[in-house]
């Protein structure tokens, strides 16, 4: 296992896990741009050749906004997700706060954040689709871990 940042290699393996992931996923042209977004910056985990998960953030001065974090699902509950997540933390740099937003009933995914000390701020009423729910918000204040 490697993790690296995104490449241009890496765009069409991120757009198909994104489609067996998401139920409203990123365009494969939507990720590409990320490449030269001056803002976004990825964590991309490899055995060999293959993406087998990622996490997509967005940087802006001191805070860190998380826009994805995907694992292929016949990857799943073997830690990579965790694994990510411990880069991310450990990688940034400067940074206060990140944050994020999850489905409600993405109880695996919440586990996963609040193992890491994210705390609940906030809820978005209706803000996803297909189907529709609530996203809960979620931040950690690096100054506190």
């Amino acid at each position: 296992m490697k993790i690296s940042g995104l490449t241009a290699a890496d765009v069409a393996q991120i757009a198909e896990i994104e489609k067996l992931c998401f139920t409203d996923p990123w365009s494969e042209k939507s990720i590409e741009e990320e490449l030269s977004n001056p803002l976004a910056r990825y964590f991309v985990l490899r055995e060999g050749e293959a993406v087998t998960g990622y996490v997509g953030t967005r940087v802006i001065d001191d805070v860190c906004e998380i826009t994805n974090v995907a694992v292929r699902p016949d990857k799943r509950r073997q830690g990579f997700a965790d694994t990510l997540l411990n880069a991310l933390l450990e990688g940034l740099r400067g940074v206060k706060y990140v944050n994020l937003e999850v489905r409600e009933s993405n109880a695996p995914a919440r586990a996963l954040y609040e193992k890491h000390g994210f705390k609940i701020c906030g809820r978005r009423r209706n803000y996803y689709e297909k189907p529709r729910e609530d996203a809960i918000l979620y931040t950690l204040c690096t100054e506190d871990k």
